[in-house]
């Protein structure tokens, strides 16, 4: 099966509370597009800085996140919300769904993969979010903060 063939997964209403769904891209053989860091799997923050400095107390310490790939498509899955996107630079076909913050703003977020970093740069606000790998750790660089996290499953 490829990417093409599943359809594409959004945040339910009111997010998807304690219980993550299931995954969404389990079926697909398709191998990851070229330049695309190697993500998949389930992720805990275990560090964070704020402007260099390690901070300790942060609500996104201890938080998980999944992520699936397959081809060009990545989706990502944490704190109620499911992103699921294409990273192949279009508005089209990357997120399209709502904010973690209220579950209920929308978001169109263009994703990426640029010399092995997943990269998200949300439609009409000037930031970007990464995702790229450092050894046996994930990076994130989210509004304000990097975090490092280490895989806690498949």
């Amino acid at each position: 099966m490829k990417a093409d063939d599943i359809p594409v997964a959004y945040t339910p209403p009111g997010g998807y509370g304690d219980t993550m769904p299931p995954p969404v891209l389990t079926e697909c053989a398709e191998p990851l597009v070229d330049g695309a860091p190697d993500l998949r799997g389930t992720w805990r923050v275990v560090s964070l800085q704020q402007e260099g400095v390690e901070v300790e107390s942060h609500p996104a310490m201890g938080s998980i996140q999944r992520i699936e790939q397959c081809g060009d498509r990545l989706v990502v899955t944490g704190g109620g919300i499911v992103h699921d996107m294409r990273c192949d630079g279009t508005e089209e076909r990357g997120v399209h769904d709502v904010m973690e913050m209220d579950f209920i703003t929308p978001i169109h977020v263009v994703a990426t993969y640029e010399d092995d970093v997943h990269v998200l740069r949300p439609v009409g606000i000037p930031i970007e979010v990464t995702r790229r790998r450092e050894g046996d750790q994930m990076i994130w660089t989210y509004f304000g903060f990097t975090a490092a996290l280490e895989r806690v499953g498949d």
